[in-house]
């Protein structure tokens, strides 16, 4: 159920109606609208009906919410929710490129990736500190060494940084270092995770699981908004069909459709989604043609020596021209790309 308050409202009203949906059994969430306030109450089905609330004073009307995902639907906030990370504004007209290798290798390999891909317009770099792998053989990752690494590189070039945590225990030391916390596919219904990132301050990029459906990832975001964290950010992955000419399917029509069921930010991965990087810009430019708000793309300096998914790795001068092809598209549906001059009015 929302409470869509009057505009202009004072905050004693808001509080007031707070009040009387806690006495009720509800949980109160505040979402701020371009236009107006509204007060989502989420409670379980042994709540007290909520009556009485619709004459309250400042209260405008009470709607009931008929998706199963309450707060982070359209019903609830019908405008565009706009994640900031630092003065990067994701879910905007400006399209957000986040770039940078599956795994932290070393400080200077992220230093050198980190210096190409600014060049040519990412405003954030992505890099893998916490590796889960599907084989225990297999490189797991520098942990806390590699968070520091991409803290220092972040002081040197300027540029925010998104890693994944994996576990609960985590969060808490993967949030003193990341500006964004990566839930990845694996992880996505690893549900101790969310409602703990879900009472972090930091914003959240939620991957879709490689076998959920749209409802299913759009509740895993309901998890963590449900506790109080409202910057999440949406990224389609590529999903497990029978195809095997690519690693996934990029279901390029859960970007549109998100879109219309919910207000939060959604980018693409191309790089799991295609497992080539062949194929990476073609998925990219199709990604900002349905909408996307950005991208989460794999860079290597040096691909074939990559200690992970090399093989769906830019290297800096194919990311480069990825770059220049994007700019097309971007201008076509009226998005920009930062370092551009295509920014449209």
């Amino acid at each position: 159920m929302i409470v869509v308050m009057n505009v202009n409202v004072e905050e004693p009203k808001v509080e007031a109606v707070k009040d009387k949906l806690h006495q009720m059994g509800y949980k109160t969430h505040l979402i701020y609208g371009t236009a107006r306030l509204v007060i989502g109450a989420i409670g379980q089905e042994s709540s007290v009906a909520p009556t009485g609330i619709e004459t309250m004073p400042g209260v405008e009307k009470v709607m009931r919410v008929m998706a199963p995902y309450k707060l982070v639907s359209r019903e609830v906030k019908s405008d565009d929710s706009i994640i900031d990370v630092g003065g990067v504004e994701i879910g905007g007209n400006e399209i957000v490129v986040m770039a940078g290798p599956c795994a932290v290798e070393s400080y200077e390999q992220i230093s050198e990736i980190a210096r190409g891909v600014q060049e040519s317009g990412a405003q954030i770099m992505r890099g893998g500190a916490f590796k889960p792998r599907s084989s225990p053989y297999s490189f797991q990752g520098l942990e806390e060494e590699g968070l520091q690494y991409l803290a220092k590189v972040r002081s040197e070039v300027n540029l925010k940084f998104v890693t994944e945590v994996i576990t609960p225990t985590d969060v808490e030391l993967v949030s003193s270092y990341a500006d964004i916390i990566q839930v990845g596919a694996r992880n996505m219904q690893n549900y101790t995770l969310l409602r703990e990132l879900g009472r972090s301050e930091k914003p959240v990029l939620l991957k879709r699981g490689y076998a959920s459906t749209i409802e299913e990832w759009l509740m895993a975001a309901e998890y963590i908004m449900n506790e109080g964290n409202y910057q999440i950010i949406l990224c389609e992955r590529g999903i497990r069909t029978f195809e095997n000419y690519t690693r996934n399917t990029l279901d390029i029509s859960a970007v549109p459709i998100v879109k219309q069921l919910s207000h939060l930010p959604v980018i693409v991965d191309p790089s799991h989604s295609a497992g080539n990087w062949r194929l990476v810009s073609a998925l990219s430019n199709a990604a900002i043609a349905a909408g996307a708000d950005g991208i989460l793309v794999e860079v290597h300096n040096l691909p074939d020596e990559a200690l992970c998914d090399g093989a769906q790795s830019l290297t800096i001068e194919n990311y480069q021209q990825m770059m220049e092809e994007l700019k097309k598209v971007a201008v076509a549906v009226n998005r920009y790309l930062p370092l551009f001059s295509t920014k449209l009015e």
